[in-house]
């Protein structure tokens, strides 16, 4: 089989499988469509529902305690989806999501009464209220304890559930309730039944009597059925108010988010669309741009979109918005390393060398640079994910995945790729590009020039930041993540919008007697409503105020509520997160390069990134949230990415400098490297800043504020890696080295 018909079979085998992956991950396997796009678990804000965090009031409880509780948790919330989740944070904590539910208030509302469950013996402590049509307690609860008359309590239940049987008339059916006791209970229930035959065991939940059965048999098996429910959805009541105050531990609300489904599903859809338009760009970009190789790299890119989607389907990751932030800027990077490669090969003919061998020598020169930039960008990915919680942590995973997914994709798909079409007569120069020759630029004279605009652009920031302070407004726009506090996200219907920025002050105002501040969300009928830390009762007062008032679909309303001690550890996590994650980026860096002027540098490009980023925020008043500390610890690894392979060509330059035993000053060692990798610094950020551009464009809200501090980084990263890292280098190697010219290799460290 000679070299053309293997090519051919290659491609054929390419097709096969692009086709194969883009068919799975639309259309799925099987009737569950599994491996689809569409079988991937979503988060609530994407999926809306509810997700709510409670603290145990016990400062210091036990794991049993807490495994006890998460367990019993779980099946109180299993009445309202059976997608809902229950998991453990820390030693106090305990988080809920339900997706997917309507109601979500009403269950917030359900969730939050932490009263606790009683049986009690009924002679002398309860008695039929004719005008309330039910049994009434005749004594309080702590009189009914010190007398003993105690028969169960919470901590003796393992489980209460409805059931649908057949009637002991054999006729029809009925409904109960099951009730399932531990060993403890079970001995004492069995004592209490024998000596209550024909008398009642009360059940008392938060002081009410809410059900009273007669014992007819003595029951010492600890199981029990109660009877006498008029339908399912009474049974059901009963067996889920049995389970709520079967909590060994009482819970505080401290952080809660309810999203509408209406809300995640456009959330979804303008996202799709954001990254398929970004997408299509890209391919579109690399094709005039690159030419063959960029037809390779397109294939490639869509071959790394669906091994995505499948990858995700098997961790059985949970989607959040973030996380689609995180793909799709993962989208971007994955350009960068085709883009490397392909301008080391354009570099390669340059020299005079065939298509082959530039094709050899580019894969091969550029894997230093793919490899560094790309596990600096993983370790910022990793301490989001440690240090991180909820949508922080989900762009994480969806971040590390797609690095890892796109350095796959490079340096093994691309090559296969780029071989065949090579091999079936796309062997000429011409459809590779010929690096022309580049006149170098003077960044190292031009230096002090550079760091004087980044200078001004940063004494801007801190000057609004100083502004705002004296305004009372606080340095930064702090989210409800960093200050604690209520925020509602209030979608009106259209023909609302005169004044009505000062009719919500104004039924904030009565209805809560609070004031609140109103921002209007840019080109929507949206406001959000943020006050201080309010109770669930009034959250529920206030959201009914607005659909009495204003026809408001309850469906497009957006609750979320944070205490003031979870903000501040909030705070906290996000400084740690990006210290750390700097800390192990440089020792990397200092590591790699043999040389810590290298990692020296970078800091200096890291501390420029996010003193620019700051300048946004502080400029532009964005929100200052959760997506912060995502935003933040993208742009340090993405400026990173690019700053190495300007350091890695350096490395080069000294080498083959040294090498040839040639005489060079350092300043133009330097003017040299940054100039060969100039292309590759401006197409990189470009693609990525498409993607993110429409984000920012198609987006919703939540994504525009994370989109455009992140296009101001990926222009900050391009702009201090380019015009400042180098020179920085220049400065410190003159400083704490021999100021001379370059000889023998002096000036490289193997």
């Amino acid at each position: 089989m000679n070299y053309k018909t293997k090519s051919i079979l290659s491609l054929l085998l390419t097709a096969v499988v692009t086709a194969a992956l883009v068919f799975v991950s639309v259309a799925g396997i099987g009737p569950d469509k599994k491996f689809s796009a569409a079988n991937i678990k979503r988060g609530l804000d994407l999926e809306g529902g509810l997700s709510i965090t409670y603290q145990t009031v016990k400062e210091d409880p036990t794991m049993e305690e807490m495994s006890d509780t998460r367990y019993k948790l779980q099946l109180r919330v299993d009445n309202y989806s059976t997608e809902a989740a229950v998991y453990q944070e820390g030693t106090n904590r305990i988080n809920v999501d339900i997706p997917g539910v309507s109601d979500a208030e009403k269950i917030l509302k359900e969730l939050g009464q932490a009263g606790a469950i009683y049986f009690i013996y009924g002679t002398g402590n309860v008695e039929y209220d004719y005008e309330k049509a039910g049994f009434v307690l005749t004594k309080s609860m702590e009189e009914i304890q010190t007398a003993g008359d105690v028969v169960l309590t919470g901590a003796d239940i393992a489980k209460a559930t409805a059931r649908q049987i057949e009637a002991q008339s054999g006729v029809g059916y009925e409904y109960v309730v099951e009730l399932n006791l531990n060993e403890e209970g079970r001995v004492k229930f069995a004592d209490a039944t024998r000596a209550s035959i024909g008398k009642i065991i009360a059940i008392v939940y938060d002081g009410e009597v809410i059900s009273a059965p007669k014992v007819n048999d003595a029951i010492t098996e600890g199981s029990a059925i109660i009877s006498g429910m008029a339908d399912f959805d009474e049974a059901n009541k009963l067996a889920s108010t049995i389970r709520i105050g079967a909590l060994p531990l009482e819970l505080t609300e401290i952080r809660s988010t309810v999203v509408g489904a209406q809300l995640g599903e456009e959330a979804i859809s303008t996202s799709l669309q954001a990254a398929g338009i970004g997408f299509l760009c890209v391919i579109l970009f690399m094709i005039v741009c690159y030419r063959i190789p960029g037809l390779a790299a397109s294939i490639a890119l869509t071959i790394y979109i669906g091994l995505n989607v499948i990858v995700l389907n098997l961790f059985d990751v949970t989607l959040t918005l973030q996380g689609m932030a995180g793909i799709i800027l993962s989208v971007g990077m994955a350009v960068d390393a085709n883009v490397i490669i392909f301008q080391r090969i354009r570099e390669e003919l340059a020299t005079g060398k065939t298509v082959r061998s530039s094709m050899r020598l580019g894969f091969g020169k550029a894997l230093s640079a793919i490899v560094d930039g790309n596990v600096t960008t993983l370790i910022a990915a990793f301490v989001l994910y440690f240090l991180g919680s909820g949508g922080v942590k989900g762009f994480a995973i969806t971040l590390a995945i797609g690095i890892l997914l796109s350095m796959f994709t490079a340096l093994t798909v691309t090559r296969f790729i780029l071989n065949a079409l090579y091999g079936i007569g796309f062997d000429h120069e011409k459809f590779y590009g010929i690096q022309k020759e580049r006149k170098i630029l003077p960044f190292v004279k031009n230096f002090k020039k550079f760091v004087a605009v980044s200078a001004v652009i940063i004494v801007a920031g801190f000057v609004a930041m100083g502004v705002s302070v004296a305004k009372g407004n606080g340095a930064l726009n702090y989210g409800l993540d960093f200050k604690g506090g209520t925020s509602l996200s209030v979608t009106f219907p259209e023909e609302l919008t005169e004044k009505l920025n000062q009719r919500l002050e104004d039924t904030v105002s009565e209805t809560l007697s609070l004031t609140g501040e109103i921002v209007k969300v840019t080109g929507e009928n949206t406001y959000i409503i943020k006050t201080v830390e309010l109770s669930q009762e009034q959250r529920a007062v206030l959201t009914d105020a607005l659909v009495e008032e204003y026809g408001v679909d309850d469906s497009l309303i957006q609750t979320e509520n944070i205490s003031g001690k979870v903000s501040g550890e909030m705070r906290a996590a996000a400084v740690k997160a990006v210290i750390i994650a700097t800390i192990c980026m440089l020792i990397y860096i200092w590591i790699r390069f043999k040389n810590f002027n290298f990692a020296a540098s970078a800091v200096s490009a890291l501390l420029h990134d996010v003193l620019v980023v700051l300048t946004v925020y502080a400029v532009g008043r964005i929100g200052v949230g959760n997506t912060f500390i995502a935003c933040m610890l993208t742009i340090v690894g993405y400026s990173i990415n690019a700053t190495i392979v300007i350091f890695d060509r350096i490395r080069e330059n000294l080498a083959q400098n040294a090498e040839n035993e040639e005489t060079a000053e350092l300043s133009e060692i330097v003017n040299k490297s940054v100039t060969e990798t100039l292309s590759r610094s401006i197409n990189s950020s470009l693609t990525t800043f498409i993607m993110i551009f429409m984000l920012a464009l198609l987006g919703v809200d939540t994504i525009r504020e994370f989109a455009f501090p992140l296009m101001a980084g990926i222009i900050a990263g391009a702009w201090s890696s380019v015009c400042i890292t180098g020179g920085f280098w220049h400065v410190l190697e003159r400083k704490f080295k021999r100021n001379k010219p370059v000889e023998e290799g002096e000036w490289y460290e193997p």
